[in-house]
């Protein structure tokens, strides 16, 4: 029997994990191995921690937890259910585990773009967020992706890093007089045209080949193609999602199922690292409070 079961490795769960670990409660900590930022090569914007490789993050973090009451676990939990006030859980060993709390900190999977010779640019010179990957690509010559009207937005974003910005919809044409109004007062230079491949060297992206021929020197492409929840937990547990496709949470990351917390990108919208680390914190001083009613007296 545990108090809290966290699963997801990442910075929410890491840190919710602490902090549960501080309140002396017995916590089990799952984590799968796969992380939304396993192409990054360095993870920025998180205070004192700015450019630190993701591995490097993740040993220091667990090295963290070593002197509380936390049980890491190397194994993917594939389903949760839930009877009266217990949670009970299952690995893919099919070992059993039952606890009071669940912390759901299991994070999304972006849909990188599946375009001819992308892969040795992933996390070097093809990011999907801006914030954390947009300082390292100033003042070069951008490219926003994304099928018919998904990238306006970025590629407006951009903008900020950059005044050399190219929108890409690869084949497809879906804009209308108003896009292309916004975006010429923007400067934001639009290419309908379908890609053929990408080109460059040693992971730095040079040129994007199109079908008609032409070719446009990028060196950074940022994309907006969507993303996908990692895990199925929160479905089996019967959450609410928002029109996004994140878990729908409340003041202090609870769900609509009591006793269920969800932390991280696979809730609300603002998907930065330094933020995950902090709704995991916040959920769990909310977790703890939740048990000190419990066992009051």
């Amino acid at each position: 029997m545990y108090d809290v079961l966290i699963v997801g490795g990442g910075p929410a769960g890491l840190s919710a994990a602490m902090l549960l670990g501080r309140c002396m409660r017995k916590v089990a900590l799952f984590d799968s191995g796969e992380y939304r930022n396993s192409y990054s090569h360095s993870m920025n914007g998180f205070i004192s921690r700015d450019a630190t490789p993701p591995d490097e993050f993740l040993r220091l973090s667990r090295k963290d937890l070593e002197k509380y009451e936390v049980e890491f676990k190397q194994k993917r939990i594939v389903r949760v259910t839930k009877e009266g006030d217990l949670f009970t859980a299952c690995d893919e060993d099919d070992q059993v585990y039952l606890s009071r709390k669940v912390l759901l900190a299991t994070g999304l999977c972006d849909r990188w773009p599946k375009l001819p010779g992308a892969e040795p640019f992933y996390g070097s010179s093809i990011h999907h967020c801006p914030y954390c990957d947009g300082y390292e690509s100033k003042n070069k010559p951008l490219a926003a992706y994304g099928k018919n009207r998904d990238a306006i937005g970025l590629s407006l974003s951009l903008k900020t890093w950059s005044s050399d910005v190219m929108l890409f919809t690869d084949g497809t044409n879906r804009l209308t007089r108003e896009d292309r109004e916004l975006l010429a007062r923007n400067k934001v230079q639009i290419n309908t045209a379908g890609i053929e491949r990408l080109e460059g060297e040693e992971g730095h992206l040079q040129r994007i080949v199109l079908k008609n021929g032409q070719i446009e020197n990028r060196e950074a492409m940022f994309f907006s193609t969507g993303s996908d929840q990692r895990s199925d937990l929160a479905r089996q547990l019967q959450c609410d999602f928002t029109s996004k496709g994140v878990v729908r949470t409340y003041k202090h990351q609870q769900t609509n199922v009591p006793g269920l917390y969800v932390a991280g990108d696979a809730a609300r919208d603002m998907q930065l690292v330094i933020v995950a680390a902090a709704e995991g914190t916040k959920a769990a001083v909310a977790i703890n409070m939740e048990l000190q009613k419990e066992f009051r007296l």
